[in-house]
């Protein structure tokens, strides 16, 4: 299966568990993130643990960390120079294409980078190693 809108992929597996509420996951996954200007043109944000999509996000807007209010996360967490974060809602004809994909294949082995992202809305391009990251 193919993402084909512009999409950042961002790795959660530290904080992701069975049983973690939605509003945790969708707070872990919006941020904080060191990401470039191609944000501006991501449609979707996917929350991957384990390599597999667990939750998808329609994104609606970027905000510098430290300027909206997050309800799970401690205030130190979420204020860093530097970083965004996004706002959005879970997209749920997204949700029901994408949850459960299996994306390990798409982060290069031994990468500490939890960000992927996608401007060209073509993740099948990831496995010829044509996708950058930001």
């Amino acid at each position: 299966m193919k993402i084909t809108q512009p999409s950042v992929l961002i790795r959660v597996s530290r904080s992701w568990h069975e049983g973690i509420s939605d509003n945790e996951l969708y707070e872990v996954t919006r941020g904080v993130w060191r990401i470039g200007e191609r944000r501006e043109r991501v449609e979707l944000a996917f929350a991957v643990a384990g390599g597999i999509v667990r939750e998808v996000y329609r994104v609606l807007s970027w905000h510098l960390a430290g300027s909206t209010p997050y309800h799970t996360r401690p205030h130190g967490d979420i204020c860093i120079d530097g970083r965004w974060k996004f706002v959005g809602v879970a997209g749920e004809g997204e949700r029901h294409r994408y949850k459960g994909m299996d994306v390990s294949g798409w982060f290069e082995k031994g990468s500490s980078n939890p960000i992927l992202t996608s401007i060209l809305g073509d993740f099948s391009l990831k496995l010829s190693g044509s996708v950058n990251n930001d």
